[in-house]
């Protein structure tokens, strides 16, 4: 699921990497042009050192052809610089930019994306397949365009030469090939089972660093030591037959290299003693085999690395394929200033194949008024809101806010119509006052301060070590739970959205607490259509209207009075949890709808 159906090739993952550059076409071309006027410097370097011999040897005077090398040196040194300075440059720029589109992939991606790869391996496709891309658009530009268009350019001109010397260095050219396509061949699949056992570690490390307080507190510190460990060893076993293969290959074409040298002396010397060839010529034979070897030395490592990285770049790209849980459709209008009219129309949602879901969900929300749902775990709660946020999308049915049908609208303008505070606070490792100002990042100091009074927070930011700008940890890690709370309220109230969800937002807290933090939510109810989850029945007792669900379908609805009543699904509930009856009377205790 969320996957690319095929999964691209190693040749495609390179193509595609490059293309990323596409919009740097420009600069790009005068980067290949360089690269090629490097190439072509170096090979011709060789050529002139072998006249500069051979006219030392003749005698004859050798300073206009030093003087050429000379000239040709300088034009390959201001081409090496525009190559090495623009090329970093373009890397880095474009790096930052495929974290950056990653990241804005990472974030729109629905939930159950999120749920079935773990933090920890989504981090690592972004982080790692970035810093791969930037190693292969750097190293392309740098040293591997030079190196292909140097061993074209050396071809010819070693035939041009001497066809038999050119011969010896063709030969070692495909001895570099096949060894390459051999080992190649032989760790492409151990390659990727490496990749996937780096996976698994990213998302045990993730998994396990997340929930630090679990470990520490059930005393998993040797438990989830000797897992890593584990899941390591199986790395390590994966990896040494892939690294064996990879060692192979450097002694073998080391070896290759050794004797081409050895073959172009030892020819060039018999060839010099027939008077076929020139000292120079041999010279610039054994720059040639130099050169040769340094380039396809530069190659073969190119072609194992770009092996290696191709597994991590698949993954990257799989990110960025992934499908969005919901699309918004083209020509989607602005809702505009929203009065808070909800209705679900007939909507039904099953996930996947099996019989979870909601099912023919059928009510109101009349403006400002409040809704909660009860029901066992389960029962589609959480689903039915999901589906009120466009964070999935209906099998059937409509919703309507205000008689708009959400499906017609953008996604943002939904959304900002609608501040939910949840059960786990969701704050950011930032300031008080920034993790406030998410639900209104151009709020002033004194907005975030009035939302902090009205969410009875104010007392106690002020007193924490700068207030305000008390740095709260990761998911609010440094705050007691009831804090945490009402921030999350707080950043509600400051978005001052006309729907109001809160999920399960005093579930977890004490009785003195979640007096504090329904006051607070009292305060930012008032004038919202408000939609409550809850399993604590005490929270939902003033509610206008009760829907009670049980899987996926509403079985009862009413005022909390008339369904205890009815002795059905939610009086039992209610007995089973040992809440009571409100005292505050109803004035209408009919069923809504």
């Amino acid at each position: 699921m969320n996957q690319i159906k095929n999964k691209l090739t190693t040749s495609q993952v390179y193509i595609r990497s490059l293309k990323l550059l596409d919009h740097e076409r420009t600069l790009a071309a005068v980067l290949v042009l360089a690269g090629m006027a490097i190439a072509a410097v170096q090979v011709y370097e060789q050529v002139l050192f072998g006249w500069v011999v051979d006219a030392l040897s003749k005698g004859e005077g050798a300073f206009p052809i030093i003087g050429m090398w000379a000239a040709l040196g300088l034009f390959g040194i201001l081409a090496s610089v525009i190559v090495a300075v623009a090329a970093d440059r373009m890397a880095h720029r474009n790096r930052l930019n495929a974290m950056g589109l990653a990241f804005e992939r990472a974030i729109t991606l629905p939930i159950s994306y999120h749920a079935e790869k773990g933090s920890g391996t989504v981090v690592r496709n972004v982080l790692s397949g970035t810093d791969q891309l930037f190693w292969l658009w750097l190293s392309f530009l740098r040293e591997q365009l030079t190196a292909i268009v140097g061993i074209a350019l050396l071809i010819p001109t070693a035939l041009s030469m001497d066809y038999r010397m050119a011969g010896v260095l063709g030969v070692l050219a495909m001895v570099y090939l096949a060894l390459n396509v051999i080992v190649i061949n032989k760790t492409s699949e151990g390659q990727s089972a490496v990749e996937q056992y780096h996976t698994n570690v990213f998302g045990r490390v993730g998994d396990v660093l997340g929930n630090v307080t679990v470990v520490q507190s059930y005393t998993r510190l040797s438990a989830e030591m000797q897992a890593m460990r584990s899941i390591m060893g199986d790395l390590l076993k994966a990896q040494y037959p892939v690294l064996t293969w990879y060692g192979l290959l450097t002694v073998l074409t080391r070896a290759a290299a050794t004797i081409t040298m050895v073959v172009v002396f030892a020819l060039g010397a018999v060839l010099a003693s027939r008077g076929e060839i020139t000292v120079g010529g041999i010279v610039s034979f054994v720059g040639f085999a130099n050169l040769l070897i340094g380039k396809l030395d530069q190659l073969s490592g190119f072609v194992v690395r770009t092996y290696q990285a191709a597994p991590t770049l698949r993954s990257y790209f799989e990110l960025i394929d992934a499908k969005e849980g919901v699309i918004e459709k083209a020509g989607a209008i602005d809702i505009g200033k929203v009065e808070g009219r909800v209705v679900f129309d007939k909507v039904s949602f099953r996930y996947g194949p099996g019989s979870q879901g909601v099912f023919d969900l059928d009510f109101e929300a009349a403006k400002g008024k409040t809704v909660a749902f009860v029901g066992p775990t389960g029962s589609g709660k959480t689903t039915t809101l999901a589906l009120l946020q466009r964070i999935r999308e209906p099998d059937a049915g409509v919703i309507y806010v205000d008689n708009t049908d959400i499906r017609d609208t953008t996604l943002s303008s939904l959304r900002h119509s609608i501040a939910v505070v949840f059960q786990d606070a969701g704050l950011f490792n930032r300031t008080i006052r920034e993790n406030i100002r998410v639900g209104k990042p151009d709020a002033t100091d004194q907005e975030v301060e009035r939302a902090a009074r009205l969410a009875e927070a104010h007392d106690f930011i002020m007193r924490k070590t700068d207030g305000y700008d008390f740095l709260i940890g990761e998911r609010g890690v440094a705050l007691s739970g009831g804090e945490r709370q009402r921030l999350a309220i707080a950043r509600a109230i400051l978005k001052d959205a006309p729907i109001l969800i809160l999920d399960e937002a005093t579930s977890a807290l004490d009785a003195e607490t979640e007096g504090k933090i329904k006051r607070a939510l009292d305060a930012l109810r008032e004038g919202r259509t408000t939609f409550i989850i809850a399993h604590r029945l005490s929270t939902v007792a003033d509610a206008d209207i009760i829907l009670v669900l049980d899987q996926g379908r509403i079985v009862e609805r009413g005022t909390f009075r008339s369904l205890v009543a009815d002795r059905g699904l939610f009086a039992r509930l209610v007995a089973e949890g040992g809440f009571t009856e409100p005292t505050k009377p109803d004035e209408d205790d009919a069923p809504q709808a």
